[in-house]
Parts: structure tokens; sequence; C-alpha cells
């Protein structure tokens, strides 16, 4: 039995799931993608299955953003493509009529999102051996 998971966020509650979820993830430099002109942030990590428990069981999931107007980031050398970030996190602020969407790294790192709706999915992709 296959159970790839799929979890959409559209409040705080959504996200914390995600967080949780997606908490130690592994993420490459590389494998982080923001479509400007489709308001779409990417980022293609490897975590793992704790939703059901089974610590040693990874895969490799899609964290999506959608409608995200602005993308900043600290601490995060973008020229290395290889380097290697571990989520801690996701968190959220908002801002007037603006969320800031927080994504947690090791090492002080971040990367803030601006957007107008929480609009998250975590989607696993493929189990890793």
């Amino acid at each position: 039995m296959k159970y790839l998971a799929k979890i959409i966020a559209t409040d705080q509650e959504g996200l914390q799931m995600i967080s949780a979820c997606s908490s130690a993830a592994k993420v490459k430099i590389s494998d982080i993608k923001y479509l400007a002109s489709n308001k779409v942030f990417l980022l293609s990590v490897e975590r793992i299955k704790v939703e059901n428990d089974n610590e040693d069981k990874k895969v490799n999931s899609i964290l999506r953003f959608d409608f995200v107007d602005k993308v900043r980031s600290k601490n995060i050398d973008q020229s290395n493509q290889e380097a290697v970030l571990e989520l801690v996190g996701i968190d959220y602020l908002k801002n007037n009529n603006v969320y800031e969407i927080n994504l947690i790294f090791n090492n002080n790192a971040y990367i803030a999102l601006s957007t107008e709706t929480i609009e998250a999915r975590l989607e696993d992709q493929s189990d890793i051996k």
C-alpha cells in the first residue's frame, strides 16, 4: 500500500500541520524556485514521514506556496546550488492585509514569502528507498 500524502493549507492550522510534517526536511538550494510570473514558490524536499510514525521512511515531496508576491531570504548562499538546508519549521505573521510566511532553516537561514492569502500544499512525489 503506497500512501502519498497531500496536505493543503489555507489557514494557520493547516500551515502548522505542514510545518510539523516537513520539520527536519532537507532541501538543496538548487531545488528552491520562485516562479514570479505565476506567483508560485516551490521547494523540493526530502522529508521523513512523521505523520505515520515511520521514522526511517523518507519521501520526496513538493512544498508549494501560491499567490506569492515577494520573496526575501537571509543567510542563504544562492551561489552554492549544492548546499543543503534543513527546514526547522514554518510560521507566519500578518501585517495589515499581507501575510509573511517564514520558512525557517538551520544556521539562522530563512526565506520570507509575502502573500495576500495562505495557500500552501505539501505533496509527496515518491518514496525514497
